[in-house]
This record gives C-alpha cells, sequence and structure tokens, in this order.
C-alpha cells in the first residue's frame, strides 16, 4: 500500500486526527502492520507518544454523546455510525435532557469532553457511566479518555479491515 492509500484508509480512526496515520506511516511500518492488531499497536503507540497539549487536543476532537454536533448532523461518519449504534439519536426527551446536562457538568468539571466507545452498549448504560465518571478526579478522567480513544480506534479499524 502506498502512503496515499494508507492515509485515504487510516486518516479517520482517530477523531478529526489524521496526524496519527501520518506520523505511524512516516515512523515505519513494520510486518506487524499487516494485522489488525500490529496497526492498532503501531497507531496506538504514535499516541501515547505526545506531550499532553496534543493529547489534550485529541480527547477534544471527540464531539459530545447526544450533542449539538450530533443534533445538526455534523458528526463525522464514524461517530454517527457509533452513536447511532448504541441508540443515542433515539432519546426520549427526559434522556437528551440528562445527556446535555451532563455534558455540560463533565465538561465543567474536567475541560474536556466525556468520552466513550459506545459501541456495544446503549443510552443507558452510558447515562450510568457519565454519572458514576463524574466522580472521578481529572488526571483518572484525562487517563480514561485516552484508553476509551484507542478502543474507538480499534473499532474504527477492524470495521475498516
Amino acid at each position: 500500500m502506498q502512503r496515499s492509500e494508507f492515509l485515504e484508509r487510516f486518516s479517520g480512526v482517530y477523531e478529526l486526527s489524521p496526524w496519527v496515520a501520518e506520523k505511524a506511516w512516516d515512523a515505519g511500518l513494520g510486518t506487524d502492520a499487516d494485522l489488525p492488531d500490529g496497526l492498532a499497536r503501531a497507531l496506538m503507540e504514535v499516541v501515547n507518544a505526545q506531550d499532553k497539549n496534543r493529547l489534550m487536543k485529541l480527547i477534544r476532537n471527540h464531539p459530545d454523546l447526544a450533542g449539538k454536533a450530533a443534533i445538526a448532523g455534523k458528526l463525522t461518519e464514524e461517530s454517527t455510525t457509533e452513536q447511532s449504534s448504541a441508540g443515542i439519536d433515539q432519546c426520549t426527551n427526559e434522556e437528551f435532557e440528562k445527556f446535555t446536562s451532563l455534558n455540560d457538568r463533565y465538561k465543567h468539571k474536567f475541560g474536556f469532553p466525556f468520552i466513550m466507545a459506545v459501541r456495544d452498549s446503549n443510552r443507558h448504560a452510558i447515562l450510568g457511566a457519565f454519572e458514576q465518571r463524574l466522580h472521578n478526579n481529572r488526571e483518572q478522567e484525562f487517563n480514561r479518555a485516552l484508553e476509551e480513544i484507542h478502543k474507538i480506534a480499534r473499532f474504527r479499524l477492524a470495521d475498516l479491515l
């Protein structure tokens, strides 16, 4: 695969962060990257090698769950599919208000959006996780956000491969 093909195919694995695929390619991918786990590891290593400011930008690239971007149809195709798979697009008015309130509280406390790999979940479990994670400290949630981003990336890679 040529660089341009690789970037076209894998630039969306990390939300609005094509630099991850670019840096992975430019660093050189070994034969282990021919397999999904190997490619996932290579991309994850690129992310984990970044400084805190770049990681915060990566975290902030993620949309709110059931947020304004979703309502306006401005999510990436991947995020739209992921949120729909969890039934977030089927929220009742009460659930939507709860998502809005929790999004606001979470961002106020931590300074970045709540991130959860929502595939194979549902809106009720997501709301429960939201409420539980509001009790964590900022460092815990920063690390958890990165863990969840890596899970999202693995789901996206599985779809592509």
